[in-house]
């Protein structure tokens, strides 16, 4: 490395990724803020805490992408790799697409460069092929109809497009976003959801064999559970085969998505069943977010005027997000337990 570059950085974050849940989101945030503060970072023990630990496909794909919109100067970029170094310089905002090669998730590789994008003066557009339905991820569906709305309340503007579903293993779905720069920030404050308007379920399936009926039975069970306003059968486009489901609960005040996607080993209705378990665990819980919402609200809060929500439940997935928001950003994120299910999360930033 340059020297001169070197003497010029702020002094280096040390990361260690076994720490928390020890998963590819630690690497996710690391990048994330270190493209926002202009701050090097080296992280060893990279995923540690999963069966195949150190950098999968997607993950070095966030890194490669991270480096591209920041001009980073990066060392351990290779699969496996337990250990990274990345030292960004400047993000330049622009149009930008980004291939997975895999079934890998497209919208983890778009919340990874989102927060450094909506910091420009400039709009961007991204591109990014791969897995667009994964188990493990939110759904471009979570992405589209809850978190990116949710976003909209801070003030933040986006477009988003689901091309291509792409489910695992082929992958090969599309996903586009227009991202605006962010100008005005809006506290957020939501505490209560607000009264219930309506509850819709959308299922749909990709080059399965309509026989089965799968979206008809999923459909009819959450109906049979849930007493739903509305329930749509919607149309994917792709070269992967899979299943997906979603319910959508508006409130006056949010509106919250519950997804689940289909499996070899499970019916239809055990699918719907389950979806519709999560459901009813939300509603009799008075929270105005999901887990995995609440989650995701962390950064782009820190990175505005702050805020409150309530939420749930606090996964230590979300402790681990708040200790990592922590490390970049001089703000203080407060988890409050009011009962069993449900807790009060405030993020106070420094003014």
């Amino acid at each position: 490395m340059n020297k001169a570059l070197a003497k010029n950085m702020p002094a280096t974050i040390q990361i260690d990724g076994s720490q928390g849940e020890g998963g590819g989101q630690i690497l996710r945030t690391a990048l994330a803020l270190s493209m926002i503060r202009g701050q090097a970072f080296e992280l060893i023990n990279i995923r540690a805490g999963r069966k195949k630990p150190g950098l999968m496909r997607q993950h070095l794909v966030c890194v490669q992408a991270s480096q591209q919109i920041s001009q980073a100067y990066v060392q351990g970029a290779e699969l496996h790799s337990q250990r990274l170094y990345f030292a960004p310089q400047h993000v330049q905002s622009g149009k930008y697409q980004f291939q997975i090669g895999s079934a890998g998730s497209t919208t983890l590789v778009l919340q990874t460069l989102l927060p450094a994008l909506l910091l420009q003066n400039q709009a961007s557009e991204l591109t990014i092929s791969g897995g667009t339905h994964n188990p493990l991820a939110p759904t471009a569906d979570f992405i589209e109809q809850c978190f990116l709305p949710a976003l909209k309340k801070l003030g933040i503007d986006t477009e988003f497009k689901l091309n291509k579903a792409g489910f695992f293993p082929i992958g090969a779905g599309e996903i586009y976003i227009k991202i605006q720069p962010w100008q005005h920030r809006n506290r957020l404050n939501l505490l209560d959801c607000g009264a219930l308007q309506s509850i819709g379920a959308f299922a749909a399936v990709l080059n399965l064999s309509e026989k089965a009926q799968i979206v008809q039975r999923e459909l009819a069970t959450l109906n049979k559970r849930l007493k739903l306003d509305t329930q749509h059968q919607f149309h994917l486009n792709g070269i992967s085969q899979g299943n997906t489901v979603y319910v959508k609960v508006e409130c006056e005040n949010h509106t919250q998505l519950f997804t689940s996607l289909g499996e070899i080993r499970k019916s239809a209705e055990q699918i719907a069943n389950h979806l519709a378990e999560q459901v009813k665990q939300y509603m009799e819980s008075s929270a105005a977010v999901d887990e995995y919402l609440a989650d995701q609200l962390l950064l782009p809060l820190a990175l505005g005027q702050g805020g409150e929500f309530t939420a749930q439940y606090i996964s230590e997935h979300t402790r681990t997000q708040a200790s990592m928001i922590e490390k970049f950003i001089e703000c203080d994120i407060e988890f409050i337990e009011l009962n069993k299910n449900l807790f009060q999360i405030k993020v106070n930033v420094e003014s």
